[in-house]
């Protein structure tokens, strides 16, 4: 067995999330038999001494059959409207599921801004702290009875990724309809599953596509990048299919592993990289790209071809290389009314007061490509 697997089947803090197509049907709501068999591989898992914190989606797909919806509500009103019923339905049945364990259950319900906001971030890292040196088992979801388009993740994946940062987690487990991850559609017979995933070239000119169940709001596209945000930050990852929970859980042998970057994020740094929304962007030529990504250095005002957005210094911005890809981001130091008369300009042809970096080498993150 890989490194990657051993570390996430021995791992002592792990966060696993689970999809609303493993958990609902369309037309009957929660189906308590497959959450049952989930929580009975988390209860097997805690009862040998893993602390675990749960991100749950199925409050929306929980919600349609009691109001009488065929199918997920597009507009975002009705959507609220299914959650605020299928949120109950779903933690009931988790407290009667964890309570035949005698584990007790702890709802955790985010949006974007408690872990974006940085003064958030740290009181949601207490509450987790608290819930877990209790002893109970925290259920996360998207607070979406009053999550605005503007300050929603947009899918329970990435909220995944971002609490197994914010916990400490030892590892990430994804669950879903899927039993990994697949070079192309897992329909089509000639595709191959993934069983590794060393780095990013393993990655590379895969083409995965969304769900398929009409339930959710990711697919395998956003578990992809949920995987490499966590991996990238330092956490390993398994993408496993739910019905293989038990497994994925304890030997870790199934579905695909994604193996962690060599060292962990701070959490400053996690939060600028992945977190925190950008502001705008700033384009770079060649040398700034090789200078910021591979010698991890300050990007200065001559490596800069273009901006876009309306940022005042201190905000967050993409640095975007000339295929349009966003390389780094990081904390800008200048307005952005200020910077078209600095762009492409050395230091020493600068007045003095704007002799500085435009991104400081310690307030920017390169991103794994």
């Amino acid at each position: 067995m890989s490194s990657t697997r051993v570390a996430i089947a021995d791992a002592k803090r792990v966060v696993v999330k689970v999809g609303s197509s493993a958990l609902t049907t369309a037309g009957d709501g929660l189906d308590v038999t497959r959450l049952d068999a989930l929580v009975d591989a988390i209860a097997d898992r805690v009862s040998r001494g893993t602390q675990i914190v749960l991100v749950s989606s199925g409050a929306i797909g929980a919600g349609l059959a009691p109001l009488s919806l065929g199918k997920r509500p597009r507009d975002l009103a009705t959507q609220q409207a299914a959650a605020s019923v299928g949120q109950l339905a779903l933690a009931h049945a988790y407290a009667e599921s964890f309570g035949r364990f005698s584990l007790t259950v702890g709802q955790v319900l985010l949006t974007s801004d408690d872990v974006v906001r940085r003064a958030h971030y740290r009181n949601a890292q207490n509450t987790f702290t608290r819930l877990l040196a209790l002893g109970a088992v925290p259920v996360v979801n998207e607070n979406d009875t009053v999550a605005t388009e503007e300050i929603r993740f947009g899918d329970n994946d990435r909220l995944a990724a971002l609490v197994a940062h914010l916990i400490g987690a030892d590892a990430l487990i994804l669950l879903s309809d899927v039993d990994g991850l697949y070079d192309g559609d897992p329909r089509d017979g000639a595709t191959r599953k993934i069983a590794e995933v060393a780095g990013e070239s393993d990655v590379d000119g895969i083409t995965v596509g969304m769900s398929s169940s009409g339930l959710g709001t990711g697919g395998m596209v956003s578990k992809l990048a949920a995987a490499r945000t966590a991996a990238g930050a330092g956490i390993p990852v398994l993408l496993a299919a739910a019905s293989e929970a038990a497994r994925a859980l304890t030997t870790a042998e199934v579905g695909t592993a994604f193996a962690a970057a060599d060292s962990r994020l701070s959490a400053r740094r996690f939060w600028l990289g992945y977190a925190a929304g950008a502001s705008g962007k700033l384009h770079l030529d060649d040398g700034a790209v090789a200078a910021v990504v591979r010698r991890r250095r300050s990007l200065l005002a001559a490596g800069i071809t273009g901006v876009d957005g309306d940022f005042q210094a201190g905000d967050v911005v993409d640095l975007v290389d000339l295929r349009q890809r966003t390389v780094a981001r990081g904390v800008v130091a200048f307005d952005a009314g200020e910077l078209p008369d600095l762009i492409g300009r050395s230091s020493h042809d600068l007045p003095a007061e704007q002799r500085r970096e435009v991104v400081h080498a310690d307030d920017l993150v390169p991103l794994r490509r």
